[in-house]
């Protein structure tokens, strides 16, 4: 590009939005099974994008980068609460794929963010994009995903707060509402500057029973795997200092369960994969 193609410094880039995805334990799958699965999960979104009325990205076009485990994909900001739908289409898509698959093949299970910002084209120029791949890589995503596990999903997905607003919050999504998304702030270890508001979501799985797996300081485990033998007396305990959520089950009808959630107890029934 020429300096006299260079754009001006005071313009503002074009908006976009973006989605981007990593699979969970993509590099302990054996070398043989990491191209059948690779190509499962492009069939997966090339499926997810057309239910959400986007036009598939293909990997030959500038808006769209393979990271080996994953994906990021950039379109126009008007598509960003398209993306936040895209969402659940995702897990039903995963656990379709889980079901259906050989027994000696691996699940294929996700994290995801989505972000809208500014963003140069092309050359991926901006600190918007950065922020996205921040955002699937942060400790309470990656939290998320443990509730994920845990009851049945396959997807944990972070949103940013400005996309949040603009999608969800304005009342532009046709499948998810608010109630659905956990308050959370998005921190990646190893990176003390980057700390920003965001909104989680593990599809079919509750708010309340993400919330006790998601902790405020990225390196402190979440309440259920940390080592009670390590747990300060509770007489030791100072003044005024809050303890740890707890989980509990007690007897529910079925394969519900009811989970005890600070005061509240909450009756889910786990989705079977």
């Amino acid at each position: 590009m020429t300096s006299s193609a260079l754009p001006d410094p005071v313009d503002v880039p074009p908006e976009h939005a973006f989605l981007v995805v990593d699979m969970k334990g993509y590099s302990q799958i054996p070398e043989a099974e990491m191209a059948p699965v690779r190509s499962d999960l492009d069939s997966v979104l090339t499926t997810v994008f057309a239910q959400s009325g986007l036009t598939p990205v293909r990997p030959e076009e500038d808006h769209y980068k393979e990271t080996g485990d994953g994906a990021i994909f950039v379109l126009p900001a008007r598509d960003a609460a398209r993306l936040i739908d895209l969402l659940s289409h995702l897990n039903d898509a995963l656990v379709r794929r889980h079901k259906a698959r050989l027994a000696d093949s691996p699940p294929i299970r996700l994290r995801a963010s989505v972000h809208t910002g500014p963003l140069v084209m092309p050359g991926y120029r901006g600190d918007a994009i950065n922020d996205a791949c921040r955002f699937v890589d942060s400790q309470a995503v990656r939290q998320a995903m443990t509730a994920a596990l845990e009851h049945g999903s396959f997807l944990a997905a972070v949103i940013s707060e400005i996309a949040f607003r603009r999608t969800v919050r304005a009342g532009r999504t046709l499948t998810l509402d608010e109630r659905q998304f956990l308050v959370s702030t998005a921190r990646v270890q190893g990176k003390p500057d980057f700390e920003e508001p965001c909104r989680v979501f593990v599809p079919r799985v509750p708010p309340a029973l993400v919330s006790p797996y998601i902790t405020e300081e990225s390196d402190v485990p979440p309440p259920h795997l940390r080592d009670p033998a390590a747990q300060a007396p509770a007489g030791s305990r100072k003044t005024g200092e809050r303890s740890a959520p707890v989980r509990q089950k007690a007897r529910a009808s079925g394969h519900a369960q009811v989970v005890q959630v600070g005061g509240d107890q909450i009756t889910y029934r786990p989705e079977q994969p």
